[in-house]
């Protein structure tokens, strides 16, 4: 079943944003990825939560009365949290600092897209300000499905700002994937398309456009029976199925214009422009020595790190990652605050979690 959910428009909501306090409605689940990180152990946030008032319990009718559960704001100094990719809720665990009852003791925030939070610092750092002006750009982006196309099987992948997730998968037979060793009649690939063609056009929202693609004809059949959906589609080809299809279009560029705006795009051709130095000995660095070297030299272009080693404990030259990254606007390089939730933010942690283009060999 998929679960890939209209999102065109919405971007977290800015409601008051101070020196050391930012008040945020969440629009998506874009917004909670976001939040996650901006959840920094130490830092108070505050929303609305429920807590049992004790004062309310006692003895009625000669039973024991529970204490009622109310609604109250909370504020808790973050001690840990919980986000899975893709996921509905984040999970915000931490000590009550300020709320009617209860003070001290240990509250989870469940915080879901519509939730309005609260969250203090001593000061917001500027990698903080930067990936909260990216949600506040970025949200306003199309969620996007890509569907990978073959004769006997198509996969439906949901492409957010974060990442990527496969959300369906469909079978020529049921009985899971189909094997090929006999050729399926043409009635039976006919009646495959047209069921995939309804399926794919109820499962998504209407607003929400669809790239089909892989290699073979299939996608352009599949194509024809949409057309009268009136919902945006392209296609393109791909050298290869599955999901190693849909990372050659966001790679290679493929699907043009259709693509060209989303920042998950931006972030995985710089990634794979990054390997793609890497195999032929260009002008790229990676690890602590070689990225310190290339800073001093001012020679780095564009700055790749994953959001969670930019705010890791980790340091770099006994600074931390979020102190470091500070000097890069002193040699006019690029920040970009990279994703783990797609394969080539994977890759990105084998080297360290950080990797720089370059503008010359160092």
């Amino acid at each position: 079943m998929c679960h890939l959910r209209s999102m065109a428009g919405e971007k977290v909501q800015v409601i008051k944003r101070e020196p050391d306090l930012w008040r945020l409605r969440i629009r998506s689940d874009d917004d909670l990825w976001t939040l996650a990180h901006l959840c920094k152990k130490g830092r108070m946030l505050g929303m609305l939560g429920e807590r049992r008032d004790q004062t309310t319990a006692g003895q009625e009718g000669g039973r024991a009365k529970a204490a009622e559960r109310k609604r109250m704001w909370i504020v808790l100094r973050i001690e840990s949290h919980e986000n899975h990719a893709f996921s509905d809720i984040l999970r915000v665990h931490g000590i009550i600092e300020e709320a009617p009852v209860d003070k001290g003791s240990h509250h989870t925030h469940l915080i879901e897209v519509g939730d309005e939070v609260e969250l203090r610092a001593v000061s917001f750092p500027r990698v903080d300000a930067e990936l909260l002006d990216k949600a506040s750009k970025s949200g306003g982006q199309s969620r996007l499905a890509i569907a990978v196309v073959e004769h006997d099987e198509v996969n439906l992948f949901e492409l957010a700002t974060h990442g990527i997730r496969e959300v369906a998968q469909f079978t020529l037979r049921g009985g899971g994937k189909y094997s090929g060793g006999a050729k399926a009649s043409q009635d039976v690939q006919d009646s495959f398309r047209i069921k995939i063609a309804r399926d794919l056009h109820m499962q998504l929202p209407d607003d929400v456009p669809l790239l089909l693609c892989g290699p073979g004809m299939a996608r352009e059949r599949l194509l024809t029976e949409m057309q009268h959906t009136g919902r945006e589609l392209k296609t393109v080809a791909t050298s290869i199925g599955g999901r190693p299809g849909v990372n050659e279009i966001l790679n290679e560029g493929l699907a043009g214009e259709f693509l060209a705006e989303h920042s998950l795009v931006n972030e995985v051709r710089l990634l794979g422009e990054c390997w793609k130095r890497l195999a032929t000995d260009g002008a790229v660095a990676y690890g602590k020595e070689e990225l310190q070297k290339a800073k001093e030299e001012g020679a780095i272009e564009i700055m790749l790190i994953s959001a969670e080693t930019l705010r890791s404990e980790d340091t770099i030259n006994g600074d931390s990652w979020e102190d470091w990254v500070d000097g890069l606007s002193e040699i006019g390089a690029e920040l970009v605050q990279c994703s783990l939730e797609h394969d080539d933010g994977q890759q990105l942690l084998s080297f360290g979690g950080a990797i720089a283009l370059l503008r010359f060999k160092i």
